[in-house]
């Protein structure tokens, strides 16, 4: 107990010797503290002073630099005001030179108008023509002078109106001429070659017996795709090989916008194309209908005529029908004219097929085929419809091709319907016609056995 005693009391006398030091070495703090504050204030002090001494020197300059920006300010706005009265004086001086200048130009104001227009069409004029592939430049010249008269300041020279006339001049020249010359041409495989061109006025090129284009665009000159029908190439080889002698010549008068459109025609195999598989079938049918139609016709043909021959003939020959038939009469000598009768009937009978042999299939084939031309019509129709009811009815080349094959499907039906009825009904006129003269000759036969009995 004494000792805890002991313990106690001397942890609380060394807590109050701690307590004590504590805060004497905090008094020593606050002592520095507030002399390094008072330190640090005189020196701020000391820096203010500086520094407000420094701007009070500038007070001077700044004023010196205001007042030179105001005195250039104030000169700009003179300088203004006074460009503005002269600008306005310069706009009544101008208006009153154009005026003098309106008068003494007087008519002449007007021809340069005219002369400007008529630069400026032909300029255009000569872009589009072919004559220039052989003379080329010829629109710059006439496209600066257009735009240069555009300025009011700029009248046209003695030269330059000089010049828009040879070059009218020029131009109605040659397009009076048939001339050749030489020049690059672009082939249809995009191949540039240097050939001779022969230029029939201003409406067409040829070359090698083909039909130029000339691009105006680019100043190219180049084959065309695809050219007309063989009858126009003829003329153009024709007048190629000419020597100044007149010659036919199929020429565009439109300067090549016919000629474009006829090479956009479809030619015949084009025009099949489009009927598609239905046209195809009625052309194969057709075409086995013309075969059995002309094996027909040269059959009946022959035995035309040795049935002729043997009807003009007394000996009776079994290598036609009538000599057959007339053989009946040898074969049953006794029979009585009524079994005479049945057996030229039963031989005139058993010639029939052989005469009218293909003629069922060539009839139904004239039948069936517009038939089909009409499946194709509905079928192009139905096609057309579909494409107005995806794409509408903005673009007519998207309903071009259904049209096509209904159209071109009737043509062809049609075009194999009509000869196909016309061989059917001459091939069984010939058959009757046989068949008339054998039935002719067995009853005379049968008259000559009834009034032999």
């Amino acid at each position: 107990m004494k000792l805890m005693t002991k313990l106690v009391a001397g942890l609380f006398v060394g807590s109050l010797f701690a307590t004590s030091a504590m805060a004497q070495n905090k008094n020593l703090d606050l002592d520095a503290l507030l002399k390094q504050l008072e330190e640090g204030k005189f020196q701020q002090s000391q820096q203010n002073q500086a520094r407000e001494a420094e701007f009070k020197g500038k007070v001077a300059e700044q004023d010196r630099m205001i007042a030179e920006a105001t005195q250039t300010r104030d000169n700009e706005v003179a300088r203004s005001e006074r460009l503005e009265t002269q600008f306005e004086e310069n706009e009544f001086k101008i208006a009153d030179l154009q005026e003098a200048l309106g008068k003494r130009l007087g008519s002449l104001k007007e021809l340069f108008g005219v002369l400007q227009q008529v630069s400026g069409d032909t300029k255009n004029k000569f872009q589009n023509s072919v004559i220039s592939a052989e003379i080329p430049g010829r629109g710059v010249f006439l496209d600066e002078l257009a735009q240069s008269m555009g300025k009011a300041s700029k009248l046209a020279s003695i030269e330059e109106i000089e010049r828009v006339w040879f070059e009218m001049q020029r131009e109605m020249t040659q397009a009076g001429k048939v001339v050749k010359f030489t020049t690059d041409v672009v082939e249809a495989d995009g191949t540039k070659v240097n050939k001779e061109v022969v230029r029939v006025g201003p409406f067409a090129l040829v070359a090698d017996g083909k039909y130029l284009d000339y691009n105006p665009a680019t100043g190219t000159v180049a084959e065309l795709i695809r050219q007309p029908a063989a009858r126009y190439g003829q003329t153009t080889s024709d007048l190629q090989a000419s020597n100044g002698e007149f010659v036919q010549f199929g020429l565009d008068p439109t300067g090549g916008s016919i000629l474009g459109l006829l090479v956009q025609a479809p030619n015949l195999q084009e025009r099949i194309e489009q009927g598609g598989p239905v046209g195809y079938t009625i052309l194969a049918v057709g075409a086995v209908g013309f075969l059995l139609a002309i094996i027909q016709l040269i059959n009946l043909t022959f035995i035309g005529m040795k049935v002729n021959k043997q009807a003009k003939s007394n000996v009776v020959k079994e290598d036609n029908p009538l000599g057959r038939v007339l053989k009946v009469k040898e074969k049953y000598p006794e029979a009585d004219v009524e079994a005479l009768e049945l057996h030229l009937t039963e031989a005139i009978l058993g010639e029939l097929p052989r005469l009218s042999r293909f003629l069922t299939i060539v009839k139904i084939i004239s039948v069936v085929a517009p038939l089909m031309g009409l499946l194709g019509t509905v079928t192009g129709m139905i096609n057309t419809f579909q494409a107005i009811t995806l794409f509408g009815t903005g673009d007519p080349k998207l309903m071009a091709g259904g049209i096509s094959t209904a159209l071109v499907t009737t043509v062809l039906g049609l075009v194999v319907a009509i000869p196909t009825t016309l061989l059917y009904a001459f091939l069984n006129t010939r058959n009757k016609a046989i068949v008339s003269v054998l039935q002719e000759q067995s009853s005379g036969v049968i008259a000559e056995r009834a009034e032999r009995g």
